[in-house]
């Protein structure tokens, strides 16, 4: 038979568990969406509420005191940001940039831009909501976002999808 106090500790470890593997679910997906702030900040508190379940199922062993706890916690943030900053900058991933704008001439300075900025760009035509539209299909470097995003200059509603594989085709060349 299972006393009070212990049910109660099995229930309090119970929920602390599912709190942090929540919060370890939603990390992730803030590393996936770039966000590593908010990504670093939910991983502190994660690995905190974990030492604290940890310490207390382990018992009788030293418990960190708060600074070792914070120290251990930042360390984890800390890890969880340089990691997505890392991937970010040494990875070399394809990124397909969507875009879509009025059919007009603005629209089209605007390809003959990404155009002669080396840019592949394929435009197809379809039907939005308010009437006919660009889709404007650029498949590119992820560092090249922000040069894509400024030449786009808010004329389009943009999407940005992670390319697991490319071959064929255009591809901006380093410029010497």
């Amino acid at each position: 038979m299972v006393d009070i106090p212990s049910l109660i500790s099995m229930l309090l470890i119970f929920c602390a568990r599912v709190t942090d593997v929540s919060l370890g679910t939603f990390r992730i997906l803030q590393l996936v969406r770039g966000r590593r702030m908010a990504a670093a900040l939910i991983g502190f508190f994660e690995v905190m509420l974990y030492m604290v379940v940890l310490g207390h199922i382990l018992g009788g062993g030293r418990v960190l005191r708060p600074l070792e706890l914070i120290a251990y916690c930042l360390g984890y943030a800390t890890g969880n940001y340089v990691g997505s900053y890392l991937e970010d900058r040494l990875m070399k991933g394809y990124t397909l940039v969507e875009a879509m704008a009025p059919c007009d001439e603005h629209s089209l300075e605007v390809i003959k831009k990404l155009r002669e900025g080396g840019f592949g760009t394929t435009v197809i035509q379809g039907e939005g909501k308010t009437g006919p539209r660009y889709v404007i299909k650029i498949i590119c470097n992820r560092k090249d976002i922000p040069e894509i995003n400024r030449i786009l200059d808010n004329i389009a509603f943009v999407s940005v999808f992670d390319v697991k594989s490319c071959f064929g085709g255009y591809f901006r060349m380093k410029r010497k």
